[in-house]
């Protein structure tokens, strides 16, 4: 797994859709190699984020809560705990 995305089951408050979005938008870029969309990759990343995205909110909705909380924030988190 990319190292970028962290682990978002078992967070306080629950993660939200920002977050699974940019944990699928961090996915795509590592699958597909692209870092940039042109013209020619923009229709399919973004449908690749938005169909991760919708899976990774499913999943989460239906796993069972964590005993410990992730071992690490995610991104925007760490962002928001700075200011």
């Amino acid at each position: 797994m990319c190292r970028n995305i962290t682990t978002l089951r078992g967070l306080e408050p629950v993660a939200t859709a920002e977050e699974v979005e940019a944990a699928a938008r961090q996915y795509v870029r590592k699958v597909s190699g692209v870092q940039k969309t042109s013209d020619a990759t923009e229709e399919a990343f973004e449908l690749a984020v938005r169909v991760i995205a919708e899976a990774t909110a499913d999943l989460l909705d239906v796993l069972p809560p964590r005993r410990n909380p992730p071992p690490t924030l995610p991104p925007l988190r760490r962002i928001a705990a700075r200011s």
